[in-house]
């Protein structure tokens, strides 16, 4: 549930290629994916034996799970290429979707070595090096991610998968606005009628714009997304955090709130708990995040899981300290992109474990990412270190990007500031 890439232009593509129009209830405004499932729904009931409309069902539940952040549609979506392979055993197409559901559930290692099997049938097959490329990103290979997008691009040029995660990937290696470049491309290329895609890729501009400290301008797209898609889970996250950086901190416990209501995921719930933390309610903010620990143990032994939240939630808010490297270790054995570097150097330095800390913040700075929290974290544990010239360093480039993590760099530079007069 957390970044991974997305494939939709293509799939709707397909399924237009194969679908004939359906009529629908005249009071009804059906989503795409709501579209798609009738579409490939029609096809089954002209001929159950069609394996190519499974396959077409299937993407379609996938696409439906995206714009409800409701997992169920994973298991229907598993249940149609389920009926596909006893029609079809080993269908090239259903062998791709089942690499996109594995992606789906964070199963990221089973994922890539299916995607690897794929690419060595069909070495030209775009998709496959965009799961490639989607696996490998988030075990933190990015050398092969990074190998595997360009390919997407040389073989197709301009095409809106490759666009995305090669935007991504600027994202990751500190382009920011270069990553803004490609997600307009891609914006720019996806048909009007795909309000939900054009709904995502604003909310990934806005992400950008956010991280680079255009709160207005991450407002303002944000503002088109949910024109477009209204009640859009990835926009209501991302305008709450810039109500937040606004410090509309009421304003970002409505937002949120209105996304948990809609996708009760343990991460919206913790989510939830800070903004309640920070607009003043010490009460509610403490029982949402007793309901989120339960909530994100009860999924920690799945791949798709809240643990990244649950180690900030024991090394900030509950200083259950053992209980932050427990969940951390578990993670970084699963996976080493970025985020679980950092969020696994954070467990190490609450448990006064600074010098191993700092050479993994290192090893996810090393990527090139500019993330204003994470260079916060990277300040924090070199001041603790005793390296106060690289700490210093790394909290004003924090403050610099004026963006999430900020704010909380200047009060630590302002009070080392004070303590070096006194």
């Amino acid at each position: 549930m957390n970044k991974v890439a997305v494939l939709l232009l293509m799939v709707m593509t397909a399924l237009a290629a194969v679908a004939q129009t359906t009529t629908l209830p005249a009071d009804s405004t059906p989503s795409p994916a709501e579209r798609s499932m009738a579409q490939a729904n029609r096809l089954i009931e002209k001929n159950p034996r069609n394996f190519e409309a499974y396959n077409a069902l299937a993407l379609a539940f996938s696409r439906r799970a995206r714009e409800t952040s409701d997992v169920k549609f994973y298991a229907q979506a598993e249940e149609s290429l389920k009926t596909s392979f006893e029609i079809s055993p080993s269908n090239f197409d259903g062998e791709k979707i089942h690499v996109w559901l594995l992606l789906g559930r964070h199963e990221f290692a089973a994922a890539r070595e299916e995607a690897r099997k794929l690419n060595k049938k069909m070495p030209d097959d775009v998709m496959v090096y965009g799961f490639l490329t989607d696996a490998n990103i988030e075990l933190g290979n990015y050398k092969e991610a990074e190998d595997s997008a360009q390919l997407m691009l040389d073989i197709r040029p301009g095409n809106l998968p490759g666009l995305t995660r090669a935007a991504y990937l600027r994202e990751l290696f500190g382009d920011l606005d270069g990553s803004v470049e490609l997600m307009n491309m891609a914006y720019q290329s996806t048909p009007p009628s795909e309000a939900e895609d054009r709904a995502w890729t604003l909310s990934q501009i806005a992400h950008l714009q956010l991280m680079s400290g255009k709160i207005t301008d991450a407002d303002n797209t944000l503002q088109q997304a949910l024109t477009l898609f209204p009640g859009y889970h990835y926009a209501l996250g991302n305008l709450a955090k810039v109500r937040i950086e606004q410090k509309r901190y009421e304003d970002a416990v409505k937002i949120l709130q209105q996304r948990y209501d809609s996708a009760q995921h343990a991460e919206n719930l913790y989510d939830l708990a800070e903004a309640l933390e920070l607009a003043g309610h010490r009460g509610q903010a403490q029982q949402a995040f007793g309901e989120f620990e339960t909530k994100s143990r009860l999924e920690s032994v799945y791949a798709d899981n809240s643990n990244r939240e649950l180690i900030f939630y024991y090394a900030d808010h509950a200083h259950q300290a053992s209980k932050a490297l427990e969940v951390a270790q578990a993670e970084y054995a699963r996976r080493r992109d970025v985020f679980t570097l950092d969020a696994y150097a954070w467990a190490l330095h609450v448990n006064g474990r600074d010098r191993e800390a700092r050479s993994q913040i290192a090893a996810a700075l090393a990527v090139g990412i500019r993330d204003a929290k994470m260079l916060r974290h990277a300040g924090e544990i070199a001041l603790r270190t005793g390296d106060r010239a690289t700490a210093e360093q790394y909290l004003l480039d924090s403050t610099k990007m004026n963006a999430p993590g900020s704010s909380e760099a200047r009060e630590l530079l302002a009070s080392l500031s004070a303590s070096t007069k006194n």
